[in-house]
């Protein structure tokens, strides 16, 4: 290891003297942004931009403005949920995020792509500097609260977001298999790497309800996320059903109609966190 000059934006060292928060990128200076939560899970497909979709769409209902940068740059799936069909548009200076029909904020690559079902078959470096200039270069007016759907797992991508937006705070989504445990440390260590703080966790696909007797069926298999939450020393938010309406609103790009309660516990953890 050479002699360390203490100028930490010329140096790969990874030492304990780096401050994780000297990388952080200043936003465009046309936005406004008041509070950042990154919503993240140890692995894919536990329903990380459900989530971040769902939180979004229940504070708008409070009266908040909201905004969703989608920084799962591989698997963009925002717009899908809220049936944006428009492109992103920009200038020289900034590129404008898409607004959907109840005024939530959204820039996602699906937003710049010419179709969307073309593949992002980028390197680790441009997916990761993509979603930094979704921060640094897209003008954010008057946002209240944005969410932001981080790429899954702890790699190159992860952190680089990590490193470069300021987040207030981070809300770890999982779902009810055994190996949960497992996954979620590594989210919390990363978080704590990081120092940022952990709102709680969300258990996605946690029971289906019967329609007829109403009882709650453990389609995974028994939860193991009330004594993962314990062993890290966090607060369960909420455990989110399969739902099969909130599927096919979805699906049809209406998730700002959805009718579901389960969620409200997550706004609710949002406000009493950022107060």
């Amino acid at each position: 290891m050479s002699e360390c000059n203490h100028n930490c934006s010329g140096c790969s060292e990874n030492c304990s003297e780096r401050d994780p928060k000297s990388f952080l990128e200043k936003p465009h200076e046309l936005s406004n942004i008041k509070k950042v939560i990154g919503v993240v899970s140890g692995k894919g497909g536990v329903g990380k931009s459900l989530v971040t979709c769902m939180s979004a769409v229940l504070m708008n209902r409070r009266g908040f403005s909201t905004a969703i940068l989608d920084a799962d740059i591989t698997g963009p799936s925002v717009p899908k949920a809220f049936g944006i069909k428009e492109k992103a548009q920009g200038n020289e200076t900034a590129i404008f995020p898409v607004k959907t029909k109840k005024g939530i904020r959204v820039m996602s690559v699906n937003l710049l792509l010419p179709d969307d079902t073309d593949p992002v078959v980028w390197r680790g470096p441009i997916i990761a500097g993509t979603a930094k200039q979704f921060w640094t270069d897209v003008v954010w007016d008057d946002v209240d609260f944005m969410f932001v759907d981080m790429p899954p797992g702890t790699g190159d991508v992860p952190l680089t977001v990590f490193q470069s937006i300021p987040l207030d705070g981070i809300i770890v989504v999982t779902s009810p298999q055994e190996l949960v445990s497992m996954i979620v440390g590594k989210a919390v260590k990363m978080a704590e790497m990081m120092n940022i703080p952990i709102i709680g966790l969300v258990e996605n696909m946690s029971y289906v309800e019967c329609p007829d007797c109403k009882k709650k069926i453990s389609v995974f298999g028994e939860s193991h996320i009330d004594e993962t939450a314990t062993k890290f020393g966090l607060k369960v938010i909420a455990k989110l059903p399969i739902d099969a309406e909130l599927a096919k609103l979805v699906d049809s790009g209406l998730l700002e109609l959805m009718e579901t309660t389960a969620a409200d516990p997550i706004a609710d953890a949002v406000e009493e966190f950022c107060k």
